[in-house]
């Protein structure tokens, strides 16, 4: 696991430690030496720790203009033991919240695997956003994690699916997968109608 490093692609135009909006603002990294770990696993210092043991997360890009943030994870998601939401919730979207922050774009390509519990903290996330119009996606996870969300009806909250999961977003920039979700929920409210 250490050699999985957050996507880079967009570092020459935004880094989580050196904007001031940011709930990472002023971190730094030794690309040296890896601290943090995943069970017994050394994980890439580029990672950020927000609380969970387990899980770990990079802001990747926000734009305070357009209101969104692009969130990549790593590790397992645990809720059931760890809480994990309840730490992603208070000390980083609450954090984006205050910042004007209402489209949140989950990036899950590295989550190994869910372990759901109680959905409050997802419930109170898509109330903070729903009414500026924002909203909360899920992209690329794996099946199995997708069913394990799916199981604990978190699609009442986060748009995801498999519509979600064949996005090439490392290709794109920010701007163009906001768009590309937006069309995509756009067409499943369209086929709802």
């Amino acid at each position: 696991m250490h050699d999985i490093e957050p996507w880079w692609g967009w570092r020459d135009e935004y880094t989580a430690e050196n904007d001031p909006k940011s709930p990472f603002y002023g971190r730094e990294y030794n690309e040296f030496l890896f601290t943090n770990k995943i069970y017994n696993y050394y994980i890439h210092p580029q990672w950020d720790f927000f609380g969970s043991e387990t899980l770990y997360a990079k802001i990747l890009y926000s734009d305070y203009i357009r209101h969104y943030a692009l969130i990549e994870f790593v590790g397992e998601w645990n809720d059931c033991i760890g809480n994990d939401i309840m730490f992603l919730k208070r000390d980083v979207v609450d954090h984006l919240i205050k910042k004007r922050i209402n489209k949140f774009v989950l990036l899950c390509d590295n989550v190994l695997n869910y372990h759901g519990d109680d959905d409050c903290y997802y419930e109170e996330w898509y109330d903070d956003v729903k009414d500026d119009g924002g909203w909360i996606c899920v992209i690329n996870s794996y099946d199995h994690v997708l069913k394990e969300m799916e199981k604990y009806r978190l699609y009442y909250y986060m748009s995801m699916g498999q519509q979600y999961n064949e996005m090439t977003w490392r290709a794109q920039k920010p701007d163009f997968i906001v768009q590309a979700i937006e069309e995509l929920m756009h067409q499943k409210q369209k086929s709802i109608l």
